[in-house]
């Protein structure tokens, strides 16, 4: 059974990130060296960062090209000026297409699927933009919870 996918109305989620030019099979080795930049990064800076999730915020890719920009960030409390590759950056707000991925990382491809699959049968156009927010971490990858969102046109 896929995944349940809902409409909702985002607020933007203020993120300190780094952007990356990513091939969608390369972003599982491409965000951890990021993500260690933004996490050196709210280390010293504090009271940036309460508790804030890591989100991976999708650009896509324009028909035809192989890589597309993310940006791997960790909610943050408020805007701050770029240090290094670390800059401030936000969600989208708006109407989205959501849906909970339960389960390994590994197996997130389906929940993007379903969302996607979703919005070609009901004839809804996304808007090139989608971003995870994952939750707390567990060591039983079955009970793993990630929030997939993709901004609707």
């Amino acid at each position: 059974m896929g995944a349940s996918v809902s409409i909702q109305l985002a607020s933007p989620r203020m993120l300190a990130a780094v952007r990356r030019q990513v091939r969608i099979s390369h972003v599982a080795t491409a965000w951890r060296p990021a993500l260690d930049l933004v996490w050196a990064f709210l280390r010293q800076t504090p009271g940036l960062r309460t508790d804030g999730h890591n989100i991976f915020l999708y650009h896509h890719a324009a028909k035809g090209e192989a890589a597309m920009t993310v940006d791997f960030g960790v909610q943050v409390t408020r805007a701050f000026p770029q240090s290094g590759e670390v800059f401030a950056t936000e969600t989208p707000a708006g109407k989205v297409a959501s849906a909970l991925h339960v389960g390994p990382y590994e197996r997130m491809g389906e929940t993007h699927e379903a969302i996607q699959s979703w919005a070609r049968s009901n004839r809804t156009t996304l808007a090139g933009k989608s971003w995870e927010i994952y939750g707390d971490w567990t060591d039983d990858p079955a009970k793993l919870e990630t929030q997939i969102e993709y901004l609707l046109a």
